[in-house]
């Protein structure tokens, strides 16, 4: 055996050990979870724990001194916390299905893989769910940087009690996927209508006069794509995974700044992290300089607006709800007082949640 061969196997060993102490670790980890699980039975204390999660990840990471990248071990840890608090009791997290979609995705990187995922088929369904406690959350799309505001997601908040608790921001990437490995082969393509335009420039470069069909979604496209061999799927690479396909070609999409921000929504109320964001939405009078004169108070108070977004309130003509993303918790006291300055001018104004920022993924 040569020197070197020698010194690659000595490498080897050594991280084999150190994987034997990971192991042991975990499972020592473990059992503390389960002793913590006990305790919450018998005090009927909640489960569940954000505040818990996140303080694990920041203390982690604030110590990480590398070279092991941060977003890395944020990945772990989700994946540790989520096999760990399933010791207790699934999560159980409904989102807009089916699975193997970008909002699924935007599941399993918030709640990791050991969650109990309910996909349903409309965002009406996910919010339902929550209401009636057939889930502790529900994922559902929000906004796209190329496509705008997904608009029913807005309208639901009108009419239920749920609460923000988190929000997902999600960099989306489009593959090609077939059981083909070459795209000389590919003679049909399907997709959701949204993925096929985010992608028809590559289309037209890469596979031009290909027949493109249209699907419910990029899930669905990839299990038609498994059961025809001379066809293609634009979808994720979760899709790649679920219905073994192979991925012909990645990142196909037309613009790389393609970001879906997904909102977590619960009956809970976010305790502050010192990193958030309010939603609040409200609806005013109909007169010239009323929506410049309700935003004042934000403005004499400092606090920025990340997003003004109006929707028909489709109860009585030309009337507008107004919804409204801004920096800070409602816990800080010039949050609330800004909010109770503007709801005097209201008709209406509710609190949607107070929750931590999200950062791209």
């Amino acid at each position: 055996m040569s020197k070197k061969s020698g010194g690659l196997r000595k490498l080897r060993d050594k991280i084999d050990k150190i994987d034997d102490e990971i192991l042991e670790l975990l499972n020592r980890r473990a059992g503390y979870v389960v002793d913590v699980g006990n305790i919450k039975k018998t005090e009927k204390v909640k489960y569940h724990a954000p505040e818990r999660e996140r303080q694990i990840l920041k203390r982690l990471t604030a110590h990480n001194e590398g070279p092991f990248p941060n977003d890395a071990l944020k990945s772990i840890y989700r994946e540790i916390i989520s096999a760990s608090l399933a010791l207790e009791e699934p999560l159980k997290v409904t989102c807009l299905g089916p699975l193997a979609t970008f909002t699924h995705l935007a599941a399993l990187r918030h709640f990791g893989s050991s969650a109990d995922f309910i996909p349903v088929d409309s965002i009406k369904k996910v919010f339902e769910n929550v209401e009636t406690g057939k889930a502790e959350y529900g994922v559902v799309p929000i906004e796209n940087s190329n496509e705008g505001v997904v608009s029913y997601t807005l309208d639901m908040f009108m009419d239920s009690e749920l609460q923000v608790v988190a929000e997902i921001i999600l960099q989306i990437s489009h593959n090609l996927l077939s059981r083909q490995r070459a795209k000389s082969r590919v003679k049909k393509i399907y997709s959701h209508p949204q993925a096929l335009a985010q992608c028809r420039g590559w289309i037209e470069s890469n596979l031009p006069g290909i027949p493109v069909a249209e699907s419910t979604s990029t899930a669905r496209a990839a299990e038609l794509a498994a059961h025809n061999r001379n066809s293609a799927a634009i979808a994720g690479d979760i899709a790649a995974r679920m219905y073994d396909l192979n991925i012909i070609e990645k990142n196909i999409e037309d613009s790389r700044y393609n970001i879906t921000r997904f909102l977590v929504i619960s009956k809970e109320f976010p305790r502050k992290t010192g990193n958030d964001k309010t939603s609040i939405m409200f609806s005013i009078k109909d007169r010239p300089g009323s929506l410049y004169e309700i935003l004042l108070p934000f403005k004499k108070a400092r606090i920025n607006l990340t997003k003004i977004e109006s929707r028909p309130s489709k109860r009585k003509a030309w009337e507008y709800i107004f919804f409204v993303d801004m920096e800070g918790h409602m816990d800080n006291k010039k949050i609330k007082h800004a909010i109770d300055q503007v709801k005097k001018g209201c008709f209406y104004l509710k609190i949607l949640g107070s929750y931590p920022q999200g950062v791209i993924r």
